[in-house]
């Protein structure tokens, strides 16, 4: 919540002041007069406005109560301020405001004696018990900061002191003094209509600034712009925050709102730190060295998942309006993994086409490094999260002068986004095919999680059928007796409760498709919705996969299924490969998890009835079987997984084609689309 066009209160009890809620998410207000209201006991009500001079807003002093020693020795690091140094601006920005409880003014020191003489500052005044806890902790965590005050400096908001109470007549509040950076915060500046341009001639962007992130050039396409600004902020902010955690501080409010940029030093400023913790705090006598450094983790993680959450909504501007981002963050809170954002954010944005939207376009260049970095700082478990210093080496946050040694981590996960960006061009020619099956290979050889136990934790949940290796037969070029699409396919993967052995899953195969009536059917494709579901149970064991020379005598057999393992071992033997491999030497077999099956069911539901001929209902099954996976509507051939982790799946069946999985979430209505 913000306040704007507040003006100084020489006292709370006959002053009325006009707060103004403002929504964040509307248009913006730079600057407002504001009329005070005054009340004279002996006289008319009489209206003035808020420009006044700033003797007529310093009370007796003589009159005033002497504060406390004890708050003057807390405070003696910082300047003591009086009210008779300032002259109040009449107008305030909202991009600094506040809480309910904090009255928020700009002001100019008019002190000629004071190294801040003629300077704009922020007098921020803190009206309950807790709001002043905040602002003497703002000067509290100076301390530990201004020993390095370049850092200070850059990424801080400097808090210059307080003003001393007993010059004021509301003598219960606290007033902060401290750095005046501009009238918008991060979150106005991005909610311009223009903000690329402008944050860019903010930030005085020239070759020389680009070099700080790795690039070498100015301008191009909008994208690449958009990209090119966030890694700044990004990098900017991370510094920043990494300088916090350094001095066992953590920020503990890392939002949009509380962050600006000041276009002095063009740095990005963290805001005044009220509400910064310890990392190690001295009030728990009890604490041992464990949980001291759980409570380090903790707090470290939290930070990292705020600068998530302002990340992507740096990205993704569409996540600034609440409804979104309220999907958006429950989608987290419902326990789904972050490294299937993709395919929930797909869902709701642009309806699974990432062409038409800038900021998916980020995230996905770079083999998806934008997403790789997105999941690691909205990771689940706190341990999981990535660090400031690692993430200012990620690839996302890099530009393309500086060389990056990724990891086998990053390695995999560029193969899998490639593999999904295929997939996602639909027609598939003869060369799309075989990159398709290429990475496939490329992911299987680098599988990390092939032990039985690893499958046991990745395998359960929703997989929606991206491709397969095998067949593909549509609708082009046949007369089928019953014209059916085929949409979504998906494999639901669940541990019965009630099994006594371990490693038995429950596979059901759902294939939704809808039968096209009527003679218009290339136009309308509605028609009528229905769905098939295969049932069946698994038993998962380990087993191994053979490669090379076992399998050099099927060559004749196998010629295609051949000639994509000899290119991924041919892409794996050469110098940029060697020195990320796992293994020195390519071995004749890898680890998989071999899945024996039971009994297969199916079951189908249509909205309407075809008819009262049942072979209707037959020829629309047949062309079901026709145009999905064998293994999809035979289960009991699906005999192997090959590749498992977080949001990717490969399966193989008795044929040797391979199917290409993406994780789901599970829940539907959370991923239903907010438009």
């Amino acid at each position: 919540m913000a306040l704007c066009g507040i003006g100084w209160c020489p006292s709370r009890e006959i002053v009325e002041i006009p707060i103004f809620n403002f929504n964040s998410s509307t248009r913006l207000i730079r600057s407002t007069y504001v009329p005070l209201i005054v009340k004279n006991h002996y006289s008319t009500p009489a209206r003035s406005t808020v420009r006044c001079s700033a003797a007529s807003l310093e009370s007796n002093e003589s009159a005033s109560v002497t504060y406390s020693d004890p708050l003057e020795e807390e405070l003696e690091h910082v300047v003591k301020f009086k009210m008779c140094d300032f002259k109040i601006r009449d107008r305030v920005s909202i991009g600094l405001g506040g809480r309910t409880d904090e009255i928020v003014f700009e002001a100019v020191v008019n002190d000629v004696h004071s190294p801040l003489h003629n300077s704009r500052v922020v007098l921020r005044q803190f009206t309950s018990a807790q709001a002043q806890r905040r602002g003497k902790r703002a000067i509290e965590v100076l301390k530990k900061l201004a020993r390095r005050k370049l850092m200070y400096y850059s990424y801080s908001m400097q808090v210059y002191g307080y003003v001393d109470p007993s010059t004021m007549v509301d003598q219960g509040s606290f007033t902060l003094v401290h750095g005046y950076h501009g009238s918008f915060s991060l979150r106005h500046w991005l909610q311009q209509s223009d903000w690329l341009p402008t944050l860019e001639a903010t930030l005085a962007l020239d070759e020389e600034s680009v070099r700080r992130v790795g690039d070498d050039t100015v301008g191009g396409p909008a994208v690449s712009r958009q990209l090119r600004i966030i890694r700044i902020l990004m990098r900017d902010l991370l510094i920043g925050v990494n300088y916090l955690h350094s001095h066992g501080l953590a920020h503990t409010e890392l939002r949009l709102e509380n962050v600006h940029i000041s276009p002095v030093d063009r740095h990005i400023k963290v805001g005044i730190l009220g509400n910064a913790a310890d990392f190690y705090d001295t009030n728990l006598h009890n604490s041992t060295v464990d949980s001291c450094m759980d409570r380090r983790q903790m707090m470290i993680a939290f930070d990292m998942r705020c600068v998530g959450f302002m990340m992507v909504k740096m990205v993704l501007r569409e996540l600034m309006q609440p409804l979104i981002f309220t999907k958006f963050k429950s989608f987290l809170t419902k326990g789904n993994d972050p490294s299937c954002l993709r395919e929930f954010l797909l869902s709701i944005l642009c309806r699974n086409s990432s062409s038409g939207n800038a900021g998916l376009q980020m995230l996905d260049r770079n083999w998806g490094a934008g997403w790789n970095l997105l999941s690691l700082l909205l990771a689940t478990k706190p341990s999981e999260r990535i660090r400031c210093l690692d993430a200012l080496r990620h690839p996302f946050l890099c530009g393309p002068r500086w060389r990056i040694d990724p990891s086998m981590d990053i390695i995999r996960w560029g193969l899998g986004s490639t593999a999904v960006r295929i997939t996602e061009e639909y027609i598939y020619g003869h060369q799309q095919r075989n990159r398709l099956a290429h990475f496939i290979e490329l992911m299987e050889m680098l599988n990390s999680h092939s032990k039985p136990k690893n499958w046991l934790a990745l395998l359960p949940g929703k997989w929606r059928l991206l491709y397969s290796t095998g067949r593909h037969i549509g609708l082009t070029i046949r007369q089928p007796p019953a014209r059916v699409l085929i949409g979504d396919v998906h494999l639901i993967v669940r541990r019965p409760t009630k099994s006594n052995v371990k490693a038995t899953f429950s596979f059901t195969s759902d294939i939704n498709f809808a039968v096209l009536v009527g003679k218009d059917w290339p136009h309308d494709k509605a028609g009528v919705k229905g769905k098939l579901g295969i049932n069946s149970s698994f038993r998962l064991a380990g087993g191994k996969r053979l490669y090379l020379k076992e399998q050099k005598d099927m060559t004749n057999f196998l010629p295609s299924h051949s000639n994509s393992q000899d290119s991924a071992v041919r892409k794996l033997s050469g110098r940029r490969w060697r020195k990320a491999l796992p293994f020195k030497e390519f071995p004749s077999s890898l680890p998989v998890a071999t899945l024996a099956s039971s009994e297969v069911e199916f079951t189908m539901s249509l909205d309407e009835p075809l008819g009262k001929d049942i072979d209707a209902a037959k020829n629309v099954v047949n062309e079901v079987r026709t145009q999905v996976p064998p293994e999809m509507f035979d289960l009991s051939k699906v005999v192997r997984g090959t590749y498992v982790d977080s949001r990717l799946l490969v399966l193989r069946g008795v044929s040797g084609s391979a199917l290409l999985f993406t994780r789901s979430c599970e829940n539907e209505t959370c991923i239903s689309s907010s438009f």
